[in-house]
């Protein structure tokens, strides 16, 4: 289980497995993968959230702050086989909410690599996934998909996991049946002489993108808005949008974001699930 357990509102779908019949008709069963030091938990409003906006059910990956932990020394392996486990379950919940169609997939953070890493044949030695045809899109909010392979916290991020998804699917590398959308926000400003926020954010965007990152690149307070461009996707910039909760200021998984780029990533559904059914982009 997600450790909130899977959200579902009653679906409108009477055939299971007939989505190709009316893909525009369809609500999405929703996967939600956690990032770095996250846990379950925190997620629960942003899954009632999805709900409220027309999410058939949302399953919220079982990966805990100590899975993040453990992988930031031993590899994203372990964190990744927990998330495919999700997505089996989410899939079987689409089954019965969503006729079956292909999973929409929200990645905060880290999780947006994970989300990447899913579709791989084999990303890891072993770790055998290729569930592309179980995904109908990729949506990835603050995630740090263009990363500096010099020190501090983004070379470790891109050893654990960025490296390996750029190696394996780089891009949008399943599109147009896989629909892809990266979301980043501007709304902190680096900057060494600035405030206390500006220095720390100038601080961890340097971490990030190395010297790419100056005074005055923007990002959520943690990734640069250039690091969390997915090449090939769709690309939301938003404005006043922190990247993770608690710091009081709105994060991308409050209404005023969700706003923005939930219906973007809807419509980059339906039109993947479009493309299936059809065989036309």
């Amino acid at each position: 289980m997600d450790g909130i357990g899977s959200q579902v509102r009653e679906s409108t779908a009477t055939a299971p497995g007939n989505w190709r019949r009316h893909p525009k008709d369809i609500r999405p069963t929703v996967l939600v993968l956690g990032g770095f030091l996250t846990a379950p938990p925190m997620y629960r409003s942003f899954a009632n959230r999805l709900l409220e906006r027309g999410a058939a059910g949302v399953v919220v990956a079982s990966v805990w702050t100590p899975d993040w932990l453990i992988a930031a020394k031993r590899g994203a392996a372990a964190i990744t086989t927990r998330s495919g486990r999700a997505l089996l379950e989410a899939s079987r919940l689409s089954k019965l909410v969503s006729d079956g169609a292909p999973l929409l997939v929200v990645g905060h953070s880290a999780g947006g690599l994970i989300a990447r890493l899913l579709t791989a044949p084999e990303p890891f030695p072993g770790r055998h996934f290729g569930a592309a045809s179980r995904i109908g899109a990729i949506v990835t909010l603050g995630s740090p998909h263009a990363l500096s392979a010099g020190q501090g916290v983004g070379r470790r991020i891109n050893e654990v996991v960025s490296a390996a998804a750029e190696a394996t699917v780089p891009g949008a590398f399943y599109a147009p049946e896989v629909g892809y959308v990266s979301v980043a926000s501007r709304a902190i400003r680096g900057d060494l002489a600035g405030t206390g926020r500006e220095r720390v954010a100038y601080l961890l965007y340097r971490s990030l993108a190395g010297r790419a990152a100056v005074t005055e690149t923007y990002g959520d307070g943690l990734v640069p808005v250039q690091a969390a461009m997915l090449a090939g996707a769709r690309h939301i910039v938003l404005d006043g949008t922190a990247h993770g909760q608690g710091s009081g200021v709105p994060w991308y998984g409050t209404d005023p974001a969700m706003d923005e780029w939930w219906p973007v990533a809807l419509a980059a559904w339906h039109e993947a699930l479009a493309c299936r059914a059809t065989g036309k982009p």
